[in-house]
């Protein structure tokens, strides 16, 4: 199994939106993969609360069943059009892909 996690720093403001509002289209966004993409396990998408300095603003969390399976997932067209719409909105992205 692979775990993808990416978290993100928000922009104040991108497309009109606030960081708040943007946060929840992303998560929108997200979910609306659960199902479209072969060996997506889950996808799950959650908003700091700490607000910490050194905090990031947005978590995604997902399962794939194989190494093909996430690469699928990354050039699947709609999540090009999420990681488009991304990079107006964040201007910090972390990301750590592992296998257990």
């Amino acid at each position: 199994m692979i775990k993808h996690i990416v978290c993100w720093r928000l922009n104040d403001s991108a497309y009109g939106n606030d960081k708040q509002t943007n946060a929840r289209i992303l998560e929108e966004k997200a979910l609306a993969l659960q199902g479209k993409i072969d060996g997506l396990i889950k996808i799950e998408v959650g908003f700091d609360f700490s607000n910490e300095k050194d905090s990031s603003d947005v978590v995604l969390y997902s399962e794939f069943t194989n190494k093909e399976a996430l690469h699928q997932y990354q050039i699947h067209p709609d999540h090009q059009e999420i990681k488009k719409w991304l990079s107006e909105v964040r201007y910090e992205r972390r990301v750590i892909d592992y296998e257990i």
